[in-house]
């Protein structure tokens, strides 16, 4: 009797370790598995931000993406220069008049930005030249604040209508490849500019 008792007890252990060794080898081969199936999103993940990488700049328009639209004005000395020929390039691209004062107490820090960063940054600034009273009144402006960053003269606001500069001041801050990187409407202090073109690529 004892010796049945001791043979069930053996049978009993055998059968638990050969369970037992299943049931890891089970537990072994799903968690490989799920591994496997990890591997493969997170390669689909990478394979998907690769395509989305490859895809094409956004369109031309004046949302935040676009391509800024291209044009072509003179400057307040009369030399015709296009926004394009600043390609590779950050840009600040503004819309005033002197009649604007919050145009007015922007300007110093615009020239304080442009006299301390103007080797990696260019500031265009398009002037609602037929707004003003006269050209003699943007030019007297100029001359009194000292700028010399590059003043652009919009002579029937057909500029200013198509970036839909309807208040001012209105700013695009534009990257390197010409995209719109952000739209500001309203005056930028000193500080406001430099955070924008540190975030700008």
């Amino acid at each position: 009797m004892k010796k049945w008792i001791i043979i069930l007890i053996i049978l009993g252990l055998a059968g638990y370790a050969v369970f037992d060794f299943v049931s890891t080898k089970k537990e072994e081969e799903t968690k490989k598995e799920e591994m496997i199936t990890a591997t493969q999103t997170e390669m689909e993940v990478k394979d998907d931000e690769e395509e989305v990488e490859s895809v094409p700049k956004g369109e031309v328009g004046i949302e935040r993406g676009n391509i800024a639209p291209d044009f072509e004005l003179e400057t307040i000395d009369g030399e015709k220069v296009k926004l394009s020929d600043y390609r590779g390039q950050k840009v600040l691209l503004n819309f005033w008049a002197t009649w604007c004062p919050p145009c007015r107490s922007e300007m110093p820090d615009m020239q304080k930005v442009h006299e301390e960063f103007g080797e990696d940054i260019v500031i265009l600034a398009v002037n609602l030249t037929d707004t003003e009273s006269s050209l003699q009144t943007v030019t007297n402006f100029l001359e009194e604040l000292d700028i010399t960053f590059t003043i652009l003269k919009d002579m029937d606001t057909m500029i200013a209508t198509t970036y839909q500069a309807n208040a001012l001041p209105t700013s695009y801050l534009l990257n390197t490849d010409g995209s719109i990187h952000n739209i500001a409407i309203g005056p930028l202090n000193y500080d406001l500019m430099v955070k924008a073109f540190q975030e700008m690529y």
